[in-house]
């Protein structure tokens, strides 16, 4: 397959956000160039003729990063049979992915053992790295979820889809019990303490049969304090929703259906009554519990996250407990949240501190209500990119020509998507 210079499609949706911006916005130039750096530089048609996307200065691919990247696209799809078959051919890769190892967050092109093979994990040659990660395990079936609600395709909903999806309800049945029922270990030496699990490899200790599902590291790849992390736990739920209503309506499959709502509904009641924490004058969600009673109050840039539970299809914006959180995390309160001169926002333990991602500001935009607050952001992208028009990693608060991976495809498609909702053109997402 090769890939087009220009789409149509594409070419006016330029246009589009060019005249709501201006022409010589710097915001539409930076538009145009991050959602064509995408098509240009991280797509690739494997000699058996599928999709593999990298995720940009790593010559590996994310099943977590791969779908976020590629989210913006299905505003495309529909008009773009290229495009629409790109993300097919995408989705068929990342479930025969998941079909090879549940636990590994990020693949290779082939069996050629590049990546971290030395890890103490049941490491493959397919994998470049065995992270156990909730979120690795959505983003793909939301991707495919949103594929058939965007443009009508079911062509990705095939036998081997049917199968990693049994296999991912199997292997999350399996962590919520870590302690008893898991033979997940990892253990990487000579490292940061983040990039390894504690318990020689068993890693956080949480309480189980609890209803939420046990995840050994963050989004960010880092590894979680408490091992029930809750914004991927939310997202756990939102796509087993999808998965219902995918079994019900395309595999005519009632038992699947009935199995992925139970359990939907099942990690909703344990977020309820295990994620919430009381501060002074408010009730939030936590980032991460163990389910005895220990909360981490924090939230990280990395989606999903606290910020993005909107965007996610958890709660509504208006929803109580999220504006409560929302204004918890976007503030001193959050250890991960900084002000400084340039830039005000959320970074990671991921990346040095005084480091805001390019990402948790065009979240908080996509998240806002207030247009003035999303243009405010969005400028503040658009200055602090280091002359570059694309997006980073972390960002120094003080200094935006100091910053983080300088090829950072996620990051340029979440910016596309805050710059899109401010033009009030929004994926369908149910």
């Amino acid at each position: 397959m090769v890939i087009a210079e220009r789409y149509k499609a594409i070419d006016e949706m330029c246009a589009v956000v060019k005249e709501k911006f201006g022409a010589d916005s710097k915001i539409a130039a930076m538009f145009e160039k991050c959602i064509s750096n995408t098509l240009q530089t991280t797509i690739k048609t494997l000699a058996d003729g599928s999709v593999f996307v990298i995720t940009g200065d790593i010559p590996a691919m994310w099943l977590r990063d791969s779908a976020c990247q590629l989210r913006p696209f299905l505003l495309f799809a529909k008009d773009e049979p290229e495009i629409n078959e790109i993300i097919v051919k995408l989705v068929k890769k990342q479930m025969e992915c998941i079909g090879i190892d549940s636990y590994a967050n990020a693949f290779n092109e082939q069996a050629n053992g590049n990546g971290f093979q030395t890890d103490k994990t049941d490491m493959k040659k397919e994998l470049w790295e065995r992270k156990y990660e909730i979120d690795s395990l959505c983003f793909p079936i939301q991707l495919s979820y949103l594929l058939w609600k965007n443009s009508g395709e079911t062509a990705q909903f095939d036998e081997v889809w049917k199968r990693s999806v049994q296999k991912v309800i199997e292997t999350f049945r399996t962590e919520q019990d870590h302690e008893n029922r898991s033979d997940y270990r990892f253990e990487r030496f000579d490292c940061v303490y983040t990039d390894t699990l504690s318990r020689d490899g068993k890693g956080a200790h949480c309480k189980p049969n609890i209803g939420l599902v046990w995840s050994g590291f963050r989004p960010s790849d880092d590894a979680c304090t408490y091992g029930y992390l809750i914004p991927s736990n939310m997202l756990a739920s939102v796509v087993l929703k999808y998965v219902s209503e995918i079994a019900r309506e395309v595999y005519k499959d009632e038992k699947l259906a009935v199995e992925a709502e139970n359990f939907s509904a099942e990690i909703r009641k344990a977020i309820d009554e295990y994620a919430t924490a009381r501060i002074p004058g408010k009730q939030i969600y936590a980032y991460e519990v163990d389910g005895y009673g220990q909360y981490n109050m924090m939230d990280d840039a990395n989606l999903p996250s606290l910020l993005s539970i909107p965007y996610i299809g958890y709660a509504e914006k208006d929803d109580p407990r999220y504006k409560e959180t929302r204004e918890y995390v976007l503030s001193d309160a959050n250890p991960y949240y900084y002000s400084g001169k340039y830039l005000n926002g959320i970074g990671s333990p991921h990346t040095p501190s005084r480091y805001v991602w390019d990402m948790s500001i065009a979240m908080q935009a996509i998240t806002s209500t207030d247009m003035e607050e999303k243009k405010k952001l969005l400028t503040t992208l658009s200055e602090t990119d280091a002359g570059t028009f694309l997006m980073h990693e972390g960002v120094n608060v003080d200094d935006p020509s100091v910053y983080t991976r300088p090829w950072f495809s996620w990051a340029n498609s979440v910016f596309c998507e805050a710059v899109l909702d401010y033009c009030d053109i929004r994926i369908k997402i149910c």
